[in-house]
């Protein structure tokens, strides 16, 4: 059995994120799966030595997940009422979670407990569904990653200028003409991000997810209790049962479209999901831990998200901000809107990392099978800046990362808005990364026949889904460009 040959050399850093190189021969997936138990010994990376726990998965889950979309909540609940609002929460907890246990399943193939490790979503897509499949996977992780990039620029220059508000405010009084571009902040992070895209890889960057996670659970924690409080000082609950009205009822329809979206946004995290699993010992079987691992996730992240939507709506109601604490609903105790917008840049700063480094290796794996001879991958030169630790700088790393983060600052400069960015990437991620290929993949994996109540059920799951996907991504693109225009 493959748990008794896995005898480990040493030690290696299993990468969280990591992208599958697409430059594969084609073959025929029924010769593959026969294939697979015979190359058992020398394909399952017998060189690493994983670690991961229960808790390290809870704790890489919940990283993943609580992000900059849990700032738009209170809005997305604004929109929805109070009623759709809870109970978008929960229905999309209750997706993720099923979705995740799909996913988990398919960590092994052909078998989900003794079969070949795929240590990346796109790995497999390739095994069970085929080369076609995967480039489309492909495709629809980068756009992901990407458009997460611009999001986080979008968010970071927000929350900059909201510091410099809240102490005009504060300063001035709450009716002081304090706005402030953002442009200047944008172009700032883009600055900051090139310096800190030159980390190597993921292996270097252990401690900027550390404090990246530190980081969420902070800011998190004081927009629930800010929420708390104001509901407190009001002496009553805002909003109403169908939410905020809306000038026409096309209007209504797609400000309901796009708050779907921006819950969608807040949850799955099926891009990081094979990723977070392969960082797990192989006893317990991976996908028993992984399963509960988001259960616990999800709970945790639900309740984060319950009270920062629904507190936030209740304190505001019809006038809820788009982004609950750069959107000045609350304005004292000032220095801790300043210390919460501060955390929420530190974690974007690494959280820009976490989603950008996978696209620049697959970048440079791509290039370096290309061009193996190239000087410009192959010199490099070490330095050394002050109070900072030497490293080894590449000509092809500098240009094609820079280049990288200078088109996310640029899309972010053109279409500088948050809460339409975030319903948009959530339509674009939802059916088909979190939905599409886990079904698909269960249904092969588990040779499911065409027909019975199991098949079914999935396909109803997921054609549901689609169409949810679809009206959210309608409404955002809406909303998109009646920012723009307006």
């Amino acid at each position: 059995m493959m748990r008794e040959q896995d005898d480990y050399v040493h030690e290696e850093q299993t990468p969280m994120l990591q992208l599958s190189d697409f430059n594969h021969k084609s073959i025929d997936l029924t010769v593959e799966r026969k294939l697979l138990p015979q190359v058992s010994t020398t394909d399952d990376h017998k060189i690493t030595v994983r670690t991961g726990t229960l808790w390290s998965s809870v704790a890489h889950i919940i990283t993943a997940v609580i992000g900059s979309g849990v700032l738009s909540l209170a809005w997305s609940v604004s929109k929805l009422g109070w009623i759709g609002g809870p109970v978008a929460l929960l229905f999309f907890a209750v997706v993720t979670y099923v979705s995740s246990s799909l996913l988990s399943d398919c960590y092994r193939s052909p078998d989900p407990v003794n079969g070949v490790r795929n240590r990346s979503f796109a790995d497999a897509v390739r095994v069970i569904l085929g080369e076609k499949q995967a480039l489309l996977c492909g495709i629809l992780q980068f756009v992901n990653f990407y458009g997460t990039g611009v999001a986080y620029v979008v968010t970071t220059a927000t929350c900059m200028s909201a510091i410099q508000r809240s102490n005009c405010y504060h300063n001035q009084g709450h009716e002081a003409p304090c706005e402030y571009e953002g442009n200047l902040y944008m172009f700032l992070f883009g600055v900051v991000q090139i310096v800190m895209s030159q980390i190597p890889d993921f292996h270097s960057m252990m401690w900027i997810s550390i404090v990246a996670a530190i980081m969420s659970f902070c800011y998190s924690s004081i927009g629930f209790g800010l929420g708390i409080a104001k509901v407190i000082e009001n002496g009553k609950i805002e909003g109403g049962v169908y939410g905020a009205s809306a000038v026409t009822a096309p209007a209504k329809l797609w400000l309901t479209f796009q708050a779907i979206g921006d819950v969608a946004f807040a949850y799955p995290y099926s891009l990081v999901f094979l990723e977070i699993q392969d960082t797990l010992k192989s006893t317990p079987p991976e996908n028993k831990v992984m399963r509960k691992a988001s259960l616990i996730a999800i709970l945790v992240t639900t309740f984060f998200y319950l009270g920062c939507g629904c507190f936030g709506y209740a304190a505001f109601g019809d006038n809820t901000p788009g982004n609950l604490l750069t959107g000045f609903g609350f304005y004292e105790p000032y220095w801790l809107i300043d210390f919460a917008n501060a955390c929420i840049i530190l974690h974007l700063i690494g959280g820009y990392q976490l989603f950008s480094q996978p696209v620049y290796a697959y970048a440079e794996r791509w290039v370096t099978e290309k061009f193996p001879d190239s000087i410009l991958l192959k010199n490099t030169d070490r330095l050394k800046l002050p109070l900072l630790p030497d490293f080894e700088l590449n000509l092809f790393r500098l240009c094609f990362r820079t280049s990288y983060v200078v088109s996310t600052t640029g899309i972010a400069l053109v279409f500088p808005y948050f809460n339409e960015i975030l319903g948009l990437l959530g339509a674009l991620n939802l059916w088909p990364l979190a939905i599409y290929f886990p079904v698909e993949m269960y249904i092969v994996q588990r040779k499911v026949e065409t027909w019975s109540r199991k098949w079914v059920v999935l396909q109803i799951f997921s054609s549901f889904l689609m169409v949810v996907s679809v009206a959210a991504l309608m409404g955002s693109v809406a909303g998109l460009i009646e920012a723009k225009t307006s």
